[in-house]
């Protein structure tokens, strides 16, 4: 990207988050609530990066991994972010009530028609298909994600190495963020200032 369209997509988040409304943020994550089958990641990406322009990449993911690192569920820990990092308390009420209104609403009617027709061959097949689709979404998210975010090889072995940790070694997601996290500060620390040694 060059430094004009930085600039450009940089000025349009800014006019983004400054006319936003509390209502607005209520109607967006009650969409996204409302439409989010499976992984509500890429949702919540096209909705709050692409679309709205409320938040670029960099943000997504750091909010992201915040999420990730918390208990409850990435989707109202991130609804809670946003709506506070755009209108503070009021905004992160909006927020979360937006994106658990229809969710609850509609599992509640879901319950009761799984619990009388849940053991249906149909049902079950149903499901599945839903299960299949939403891994698709999360992959998708995850490779425009990575795109943006990991810029060095360096980068990919802070990847594997929290993938072996979680997948292979068994570790909690926010043990295994923690340690790798650590690891990759103190890397890319030491690694800026071995570069302004050299320039200096």
């Amino acid at each position: 990207m060059s430094d004009a369209a930085a600039r450009s997509s940089a000025e349009a988040r800014v006019v983004a988050r400054t006319s936003v409304s509390t209502w607005e943020i209520f109607l967006q994550f009650l969409i996204i609530g409302a439409t989010s089958f499976g992984g509500v990641v890429p949702y919540l990406r096209n909705a709050l990066v692409t679309s709205r322009h409320w938040v670029d990449d960099k943000e997504f993911v750091q909010m992201l991994s915040i999420s990730q690192s918390l208990p409850g569920l990435n989707a109202t820990n991130m609804a809670i972010l946003v709506g506070q990092k755009l209108r503070g308390v009021s905004g992160a009420i909006a927020a979360i009530v937006g994106i658990c209104l229809p969710g609850g609403a509609l599992m509640y009617a879901v319950g009761i028609f799984y619990r009388l027709h849940g053991d249906h061959a149909w049902a079950t097949a149903g499901l599945k298909g839903v299960a299949a689709a939403a891994v698709g979404l999360i992959l998708s998210t995850v490779v425009q994600l990575s795109q943006k975010s990991l810029t060095g090889k360096v980068d990919f072995i802070f990847l594997a190495m929290t993938v072996i940790a979680v997948n292979r070694l068994h570790q909690s997601v926010p043990r295994a963020l923690v340690i790798v996290g650590l690891l990759a500060v103190v890397f890319h620390q030491l690694n800026n200032h071995s570069k302004e040694s050299k320039e200096l």
